[in-house]
């Protein structure tokens, strides 16, 4: 009797072993439609002018974009996804960054038309 409890103990806990590992295994989908916002994030912010305008901004987007592509190489989905995120995020700020410096530069070249129209008309 009391080896039949002993071996009754000893398949729960396997059985329960085995629960929490499969728990444990459950895979999170992979970060597809992420890493593809991220990439058209980037793509849109190269078109309005942030090579030029927010290198910086844009190179940090290429990097964690990189690097989330090869977070869903080694199955690491959670980080991938986290990664992506962070790059749709950082090409957003340089396009941002882009259109505000371009539209400043416009602003700029205004004033300086606008000072030598003066300049012009006080002669």
């Amino acid at each position: 009797m009391r080896m039949n409890i002993s071996r009754l103990i000893k398949a729960v806990l396997v059985t329960l072993l085995m629960v929490v590992m499969t728990g444990c295994a459950v895979q999170v989908p992979a970060p597809e439609q992420e890493i593809t916002l991220a990439t058209q994030s980037i793509v849109q912010a190269e078109s309005s002018g942030a090579v030029e305008f927010a290198p910086v901004e844009l190179k940090s987007a290429r990097d964690k974009l990189n690097q989330a592509n090869r977070a869903m190489d080694n199955q690491e989905h959670i980080v991938a996804r986290r990664l992506a995120e962070e790059a749709m995020v950082d090409a957003n700020l340089a396009e941002a960054k882009a259109r505000s410096a371009k539209s400043q530069k416009v602003v700029d070249e205004l004033k300086e038309s606008i000072r030598i129209l003066e300049q012009e008309m006080n002669r």
